[in-house]
């Protein structure tokens, strides 16, 4: 089975995130939500990613001293393709023989929608 990435959006940025530019794109953060499914099936789950940059990640360690990395897509400046393209890639690597073991594969990744984890928004 292979999963198939199908929309992605911003838990943050109200804007489409492939017409947002933010005002410094080398200091940008923004935790996000990629729905996944099979590629030949409707229907898909949820997975949660901060995508940030190192200067952003920089900020946000003054402020909270220790920052946990799972879940987090750390990019030079925002490009919203190379962004896309690099989440459609590590979400091909995650074929599996099932969806359950999609979705373990993935959880590695994001948070996954049935984990008791909710990531905090900055």
């Amino acid at each position: 089975m292979k999963p198939l990435l199908k929309k992605l959006r911003s838990l943050e940025i109200e804007d489409s995130l492939i017409n947002y530019w933010p005002g410094i794109p080398d200091d940008f953060g923004s935790w996000i939500r990629v729905s996944v499914g099979p590629d030949d099936q409707e229907g898909a789950e949820y997975f949660d990613m901060l995508i940030c940059t190192p200067k952003w990640l920089q900020k946000e360690l003054l402020k909270n001293s220790v920052i946990l990395g799972r879940g987090t897509i750390i990019v030079d400046e925002y490009d919203y393709d190379k962004i896309v393209g690099f989440i459609e890639k590590e979400v091909a690597q995650c074929a599996a023989d099932d969806w359950p073991g999609i979705a373990q594969k993935l959880s590695r990744i994001g948070f996954w929608e049935y984990e008791d984890y909710q990531p905090l928004l900055s």
